[in-house]
């Protein structure tokens, strides 16, 4: 079966909706294809009803877009609707399968809940955890279509418009410098004609801004908040530095 599997991406960073992943860590995937890394995308739903858009193939084109100015080599929709998002076994099962079909070494996933915005990012939040756990689970081989179990070794969180005093409990912020990338990722979120109409251009001075404000806390001029469950460890210390 294993030979039959695509090349392995090195990092999927896993969205609820088309634009989840460009607002949220675009720049550090940028970055990430410029290192010679395979990067890929998936978004859970496909985005739709939308007040502005015609409907999924619209999304659908602007996901493809923004997914070639980011310059990831692989973006899928698993097709969940819009809006009604749940956690379930139906959904873990969908991710998980991506999982081990395309065997990351990284998975970002979404870190905060956006009250007051959709709560399908909270769903995707403990979907994608459990996914990851599906994912290396044996003796399950008919759920999975019979593909190879994948251990995902390492799991970050990206976040919407969190701050670093946001954090989860018992998660530790890593500030990705996006330096040379910012207008990149810029470009990838105006991919999304539908969901940002002049009216809402506030959307990339926010997106900006916030990159500045991580930056600055960074110690660099741009950059991205991911966090981990896990205190890094390091053998190179002033390489850190």
């Amino acid at each position: 079966m294993t030979d039959q599997l695509p090349e392995p991406l090195d990092v999927i960073a896993v969205g609820a909706h088309p634009d989840d992943v460009e607002i949220g860590c675009g720049g550090t995937l940028a970055k990430l294809v410029s290192q010679g890394f395979r990067v890929g995308v998936v978004d859970i739903t496909d985005g739709e009803p939308t007040p502005r858009s015609s409907g999924p193939e619209e999304r659908l084109a602007e996901a493809t877009k923004a997914a070639s100015v980011l310059g990831v080599v692989h973006r899928e929709q698993l097709g969940f609707p819009n809006r009604k998002l749940f956690d379930s076994f139906e959904v873990r099962v969908a991710l998980a399968k991506s999982f081990r079909r395309h065997r990351p070494r990284l998975v970002l996933g979404i870190g905060d809940k956006t009250p007051m915005a959709s709560p399908d990012h909270a769903q995707a939040m403990a979907i994608t955890e459990a996914a990851i756990f599906y994912s290396r689970l044996t003796k399950w081989d008919d759920v999975f279509d019979h593909l190879p179990v994948h251990t995902v070794p390492n799991l970050l969180s990206y976040f919407l418009f969190a701050g670093v005093a946001d954090l989860p409990a018992g998660h530790w912020p890593i500030i990705v410098n996006i330096e040379g990338h910012v207008e990149q990722k810029l470009k990838a979120v105006r991919c999304y004609d539908s969901q940002f109409p002049p009216e809402k251009a506030n959307v990339f001075a926010r997106v900006e801004a916030f990159s500045k404000t991580v930056g600055f806390l960074g110690g660099c001029d741009e950059g991205e908040l991911l966090a981990g469950s896990r205190i890094p460890c390091t053998s190179d210390l002033m390489g850190l530095l």
